[in-house]
């Protein structure tokens, strides 16, 4: 799936070593899709990454978009083991 990067998810995915493939796996297949509580323009996907321990990869993107525009890309700790 092809995807829209802001300049800080770029640098997140830079400094924080996570894979496009990762971020883009989420997207087509998240095992949960929340909206975001504070700003209706913006929704959260959420999926275990197998390659990282299951860590759960939050990824923020703006609802609506095409291709989706991802806003921050991060691994959820209090997410661990509940996906």
């Amino acid at each position: 799936m092809k995807c829209s990067l802001s300049q800080h998810a770029r640098d997140v995915l830079k400094a924080r070593e996570i894979p496009l493939e990762w971020v883009e796996r989420v997207l087509v297949q998240p095992a949960r899709v929340v909206p975001d509580r504070d700003d209706p323009q913006l929704e959260h996907r959420l999926g275990a990454i197998a390659e990282h321990g299951d860590r759960v990869l939050r990824v923020i993107i703006t609802r609506g978009t095409v291709p989706p525009r991802v806003v921050t890309v991060f691994f959820d700790r209090g997410m661990k083991g509940r996906l």
